[in-house]
C-alpha cells in the first residue's frame, strides 16, 4: 500500500488549537473529546495525531502514544515534530538506542533546536556512551550558555563520569541561572558530598517562599533543605521538610501497599517447590549475569562497585528489561507456570539481547542493579538458570529511612511514606524468604553491617558466589575508575565507612509509622520471621 502523504492544512481548526490550550493549562479531560472529533472528520490530520499522541504519553499510555507517532510519520516522513516526540517516547519506554536513530535524522532536519540536542546527550548517556553525551552538551552550552535545564542535566553527566568539581560547577551555574531550580539544588545535596553554606540555605528556602513555584520545585528543595539541616544536626527541622517533600511527592505518584502485598501473594502462590525445581530444563544458559537486587539504598551500588573491581565483570547499570519482559509473560505471574522450555530460552536470549547495548567491555561477565528486579526472582531463575542473584540487604530502619530521604528521579512510588515502606520492606523479605526455602543457596545475601565490620571476609564470600577468583582490587575498589549512575555514585568512590549505617538514629522519635509497619521483620533482622 503506498504511503499517503498529507501535508498540513493552511490553516488550524479551532478545535487544534482549544486542544493544544486545554493541555498546556493540564486540563487533559477537555483535550481528549476536541482531539477525537478532529480524528473522525479526518483521520488523516497529523498535528492531530501528534498531540493525541502527546495526550497519551502525559498519562502514561506509551504504547497508544508510539503507535499514533509512527502513524502521523507513515502520512507525513517529514513530520520532524513527531519524530521527535517518537524518539522521547523511545527514551522513556527504555529503548535509547532506537531513540538515538531517530535523533540523528531529527537533529539533521532541525539542528539548532536545544531540546533534540539535550535529549539525544541523555540518551547517549543511558546507553553508557558518556563522552558522547558530555562532548554534545558541551557544545550544546557554547551555542546557548543560559539554558538552566541544560547545565542540571550536564551536571548529572559529570556526576555519574566522577567529575565531581566540574560537576557541581555546572549545577552551580544552573542555580545561577534560575534560583527556584529545586532539581539543581537536590541534585547538590544528592551528591552527599557537599556542604551547604548558610547562604545556601537562606538562597533555598528563599526560592521555597517564591509565590506560585511549581511542585516540582517545592519537593526538591524540601529534600535539598532537609539534607542541608540535617547535616547541621537540626534534625527536627530536617524532618519537617523530609516529610513535607515526601508528602507532596506522594501526591503525584499513586502507590497502594495492599497491592504490592497482593501483587507478592501472586509471586509466591505461582513460584511453587514444583516450579522453581524445573529451573534447570530450558532457559538460557548464559552465565552472563549478575543481578543485585533487593531494596534501594541498601547497599547494592557498594556491592556493583565492589563487582565490577573485578576483571572479569562490568558494571551496567539499573536495567529494566527483566520488567519489561515479565510483562510480556501472558496472566505474568501465574503465567510463568506455562512457560515451556523454548519460551524460557528465548526469554533469556531477549534478556541478553537487549541489554548487549550497555555492554562496552569484553569482560564476560556484567551487573544488572535494579533494585526492583526482587519481585522478580523466580522468572529470572526460570529464564536464565545460571545467572548470579545478590541480594543486598541492610537494616530496615536504616533502609527505609534512607529511602525516605531520597527523592527518586524515576519514582519508587513505596517511598514516601513511613508506613508503604515499611510494608514494602515487609514484603520484600517475605518472598525472598520463600526463594530461600524453595530454591536454597539460590541467592546470595549480603548484609550492609557485615560487609562495614569485615570487609574483606565478605568481599570472599560475594566473589565465590560469583564464581570469581579472589583480586585485590575488590577491596580498593575506591579507586576504580567507571561511571556510577545512582545516587550513591560519590559514596562509593570512597573508602567503606560505618557513619551510614547509624544515620537513623536522631530521627527515631518519628520512626514509629515505620516500625509498626514492620512488624516482627524489625525485630528479627538480620534472621527472618518467615518459615
Amino acid at each position: 500500500m503506498a504511503t499517503i502523504v498529507t501535508p498540513p492544512p493552511p490553516a488550524y481548526d479551532p478545535r487544534l488549537v482549544a486542544a493544544a490550550l486545554a493541555m498546556n493549562d493540564n486540563r487533559l479531560p477537555d483535550a481528549e473529546p476536541l482531539l477525537r472529533a478532529l480524528l473522525k472528520d479526518d483521520p488523516f490530520d497529523v498535528r492531530a495525531i501528534r498531540l493525541f499522541a502527546e495526550l497519551a504519553g502525559r498519562i502514561g499510555r506509551y504504547g497508544d502514544a508510539e503507535n499514533l507517532l509512527r502513524r502521523a510519520i507513515e502520512l507525513a516522513p517529514g513530520f520532524t515534530a513527531a519524530r521527535a516526540n517518537l524518539a522521547l517516547v523511545l527514551y522513556r519506554t527504555n529503548r535509547p538506542a532506537e531513540a538515538i536513530a531517530e535523533l540523528e535524522r531529527v537533529t539533521g532536519e532541525d539542528p539548532d533546536n536545544i531540546g533534540h540536542a539535550n535529549l539525544q546527550a541523555a540518551a547517549f548517556g543511558r546507553v553508557g556512551e558518556f563522552d558522547e553525551a558530555i562532548a554534545l552538551y558541551r557544545q550544546v552550552l557554547h551555542d546557548a550558555p543560559n539554558q538552566p535545564r541544560v547545565w542540571m542535566s550536564f551536571g548529572h553527566m559529570l556526576k555519574t563520569v566522577g567529575e565531581q568539581a566540574e560537576g557541581i560547577a555546572a549545577y552551580r551555574r544552573a542555580i545561577a541561572l534560575m534560583p527556584t531550580l529545586g532539581e539543581a539544588w537536590w541534585s547538590l545535596a544528592n551528591l552527599k558530598t557537599v556542604r551547604f553554606s548558610q547562604t545556601d540555605l537562606a538562597a533555598m528556602r528563599a526560592a521555597l517562599s517564591e509565590p506560585g513555584i511549581a511542585g516540582e520545585d517545592r519537593y526538591h528543595l524540601d529534600f535539598a533543605i532537609a539534607k542541608a539541616l540535617e547535616d547541621r544536626g537540626e534534625v527536627a527541622d530536617s524532618f519537617n521538610h523530609y516529610a513535607a517533600g515526601n508528602a507532596l511527592r506522594r501526591k503525584s505518584i499513586p502507590y497502594r501497599a495492599d497491592e504490592t502485598q497482593s501483587y507478592v501473594d501472586g509471586v509466591i502462590a505461582a513460584a511453587s517447590p514444583a516450579l522453581l525445581a524445573s529451573a534447570g530444563e530450558g532457559g538460557c544458559p548464559a552465565p552472563d549475569p549478575i543481578f543485585v537486587l533487593g531494596m534501594p539504598r541498601a547497599g547494592s551500588t557498594l556491592v556493583e562497585q565492589i563487582l565490577a573491581s573485578h576483571s572479569a565483570v562490568e558494571g551496567t547499570s539499573e536495567l529494566a528489561d527483566i520488567a519489561v519482559l515479565a510483562r510480556t509473560v501472558p496472566d505474568y505471574p501465574q503465567g510463568l507456570s506455562a512457560l515451556t522450555a523454548d519460551q524460557r530460552r528465548d526469554l533469556g536470549e531477549q534478556y541478553l539481547s537487549r541489554t548487549r547495548v550497555q555492554r562496552h567491555t569484553g569482560r564476560p561477565l556484567f551487573i544488572d542493579k535494579m533494585p526492583n528486579n526482587w519481585v522478580h526472582v523466580p522468572l529470572i531463575r526460570l529464564i536464565l538458570p545460571n545467572a548470579t542473584i545478590i541480594d543486598a540487604r541492610r537494616h530496615p530502619l536504616g533502609c527505609c529511612f534512607s529511602n525516605f530521604k531520597q527523592h527518586f528521579a524515576r519514582g519508587q512510588g513505596f517511598s514516601y511514606d513511613l508506613a508503604d515502606m515499611g510494608r514494602y520492606y515487609r514484603d520484600y523479605v517475605r518472598l525472598m524468604a520463600h526463594v530461600d526455602r524453595t530454591m536454597p543457596g539460590a541467592v546470595h545475601r549480603v548484609f550492609y553491617e557485615a560487609m562495614v565490620d569485615d570487609t574483606e571476609a565478605e568481599v570472599r564470600a560475594l566473589l565465590a558466589a560469583c564464581r570469581l577468583e579472589f583480586e585485590p582490587a575488590c577491596l580498593t575498589f575506591h579507586e576504580t575508575a567507571r561511571p556510577v549512575r545512582t545516587a550513591s555514585s560519590e559514596q562509593v568512590r570512597q573508602p567503606i565507612f560505618r557513619d551510614g549505617t547509624d544515620a537513623w538514629r536522631p530521627f527515631e522519635r518519628w520512626l514509629d509509622p515505620l516500625k509498626a509497619a514492620l512488624g516482627d521483620v524489625l525485630a528479627a533482622y538480620p534472621a527472618v520471621p518467615f518459615d
